[in-house]
């Protein structure tokens, strides 16, 4: 590496490593499973790996809530099995990315764990401790995973946390805290890290004096996020943090900056940005909900031109300014499949087009494990075997609103995190291959796993891994799909995404994407001259002067031989 763009070119992949591969035969997946499995990625052409939090942890939050930053879980194995990682994924050109969670940690880290045993220690100023004269929380914030955002000690003092009363927030307006962080930073980076997801780093800022706000709600509570959200002066502490420790090593910083406006992404992702990239969250969810998931519309439901120009919109302000990191699924959501089509219409095609719809937006296309199989939602038949702490807290909202247990289930398991995190099939074998045979796997394997899985797909010249594999390799040959400027077009168009890719140096190629989401065949005039058809999710590409037929859900990328676009 020479020079800090040099992940610009590369294609991203996430591992949640409890769901990726066993290698030790517990039913969890670890670390060694991920280095098992580095020649597979290497395959696929992955170039950045994204580790969702392998810190030890209490896992009430997935690991999202860390107990020692400097430590690994023994769920995941040792730091010696780290270090191997690392060493094994560098020789193969793919450089890790850990997730860096520091707006909050777990209530079982020593700093907590002091404050808790003695108030009016160093480390209660590392959190948001409150007393109250009436006993009653300090304001009447919600916190995202519901209730109120304040939890009471056994002492009667109160602690702030955004998400589960087992993260408390940390409090950056403390100096000894920030220098604390960053030298942890450091500690990683010092490792061989090719850098950072950065998890809620927008939160670390809140209102001063903590006020409450008018409820929205029969609970009496607000929704904290616009007390503690991308608040004014946000800005110190993030230009300190990269300043402290991401300037001072070649390393790339994907930052979650869910809510940053349009005319702050400068700030974000520009050139003297606080990060290299970010990954923006307007254009992820097509539905909005009020009191629980099981409030959302069905997909196809929804707004749908609503919903293209706020894609189109995240590419044109970002490109203004810097560079994107673009993806559908994470461990956050839902299959993308399940949100944006039809059940009808689902089908390992439809999976196709979906990649294609969003693999050659500008930026960092970041594929979720499991994606690039086509995998569905997991089909959850009771809460029993869901561990997501933010999927039972919906399944009890739906309780609470009137609807049976299988009405919750079948509502509520649409949209859990848990789909995306049961365990990797690598083949038909029991188990999918993840743990061995006779083993209970933390979360159960996907009920498709004897069809669904990288062995029966990886010689399967038709199914979505190969095509996939197709997709990732056309990118990384072109230099436009790198930086290639983004424009919408065919905007007349109801239930069509369509958009260029224009080279921005002499003898670059000028691409164009049209993805359909109607259920029937339609016909498109094409304003451009097509030189070729690149690629083509299913069925063929009927294509007669400039009049491009498309089939139902159907992408196409074509090749154009005259640049000039409308």
């Amino acid at each position: 590496m020479n020079n800090r763009n040099w992940w610009k070119d590369r294609i991203a992949y996430q591992v949640y490593p409890r769901s990726f591969r066993d290698a030790n035969g517990d039913g969890t997946g670890d670390l060694k499973g991920i280095t098992e499995k580095l020649d597979y990625l290497k395959e696929l052409g992955i170039g950045l790996l994204w580790l969702s939090p392998v810190y030890k942890s209490p896992m009430d939050d997935g690991g999202y809530d860390i107990a020692d930053y400097r430590g690994i879980d023994p769920l995941f194995g040792s730091m010696e099995d780290m270090d191997e990682l690392l060493r094994e994924a560098n020789k193969r050109d793919i450089r890790i990315l850990m997730d860096l969670v520091i707006n909050h940690c777990s209530d079982e880290h020593p700093w907590f764990q002091k404050a808790l045993r003695e108030p009016g220690c160093e480390e209660e100023s590392y959190f948001y401790f409150r007393r109250t004269e009436d006993g009653q929380p300090p304001n009447n914030w919600r916190s995202m995973f519901g209730g109120s955002a304040w939890e009471k000690t056994p002492d009667g003092r109160y602690y702030l946390h955004l998400f589960s009363k087992k993260q408390p927030d940390l409090n950056w307006e403390n100096p000894r805290l920030r220098e604390q962080l960053y030298d942890m930073i450091r500690f990683w980076l010092d490792k061989g890290l090719g850098g950072f997801r950065i998890d809620a780093i927008v939160h670390i800022k809140k209102l001063p004096g903590l006020p409450s706000g008018p409820s929205n709600a029969p609970d009496g509570m607000v929704d904290c996020f616009p007390y503690a959200r991308n608040i004014p002066g946000i800005g110190d502490f993030l230009t300190e943090l990269r300043e402290q420790t991401f300037d001072r090593y070649q390393c790339v910083t994907v930052a979650e900056a869910a809510g940053v406006p349009n005319e702050q992404l400068g700030e974000y992702i520009g050139e003297n940005g606080y990060f290299s990239t970010m990954f923006d969250f307007s254009y992820s969810e097509p539905y909005s909900y009020g009191r629980g998931w099981h409030t959302c519309k069905n997909p196809g439901e929804w707004d749908f031109r609503r919903w293209r120009d706020t894609l189109y919109a995240s590419q044109l302000e970002t490109q203004k300014v810097g560079y994107g990191a673009v993806f559908t699924e994470n461990h956050d959501y839902p299959r993308a499949i399940q949100k944006f089509v039809p059940e009808k219409d689902h089908s390992p095609e439809v999976q196709k087009a979906l990649g294609i719809l969003y693999f050659y937006l500008r930026g960092v296309p970041f594929i979720y494990q499991g994606q690039e199989l086509g995998m569905t939602n997991a089909r959850f038949p009771s809460i029993d075997p869901i561990d997501d702490i933010s999927t039972r807290n919906h399944y009890r909202v739906a309780l609470e609103d009137g609807l049976s247990p299988e009405e919750a289930i079948k509502l509520v398991a649409r949209y859990s995190r848990d789909n995306a995190r049961v365990p990797f099939p690598w083949d038909a074998s029991e188990n999918g291959g993840f743990s061995p045979a006779g083993v209970k796997t933390w979360l159960p394997v996907h009920p498709d796993y004897q069809t669904v899985n990288a062995a029966a797909e990886e010689h399967d010249p038709e199914s979505v891994l190969t095509f996939y594999k197709q997709m990732v390799a056309l990118r990384k040959s072109e230099p436009t799909f790198v930086d290639g400027a983004f424009a919408p077009i065919l905007r007349r168009y109801d239930k069509l995404i369509a958009y260029t890719r224009k080279g921005t140096s002499p003898g670059e190629k000028t691409f164009a994407v049209l993805c359909s989401f109607s259920d029937k065949t339609r016909k498109v005039e094409l304003p451009f001259d097509v030189k070729s058809i690149r690629l083509c999710s299913h069925g063929g590409v009927k294509l007669s002067g400039n009049t491009l037929t498309l089939k139902p859900y159907q992408s196409v990328l074509l090749e154009l031989s005259a640049p000039e676009a409308k």
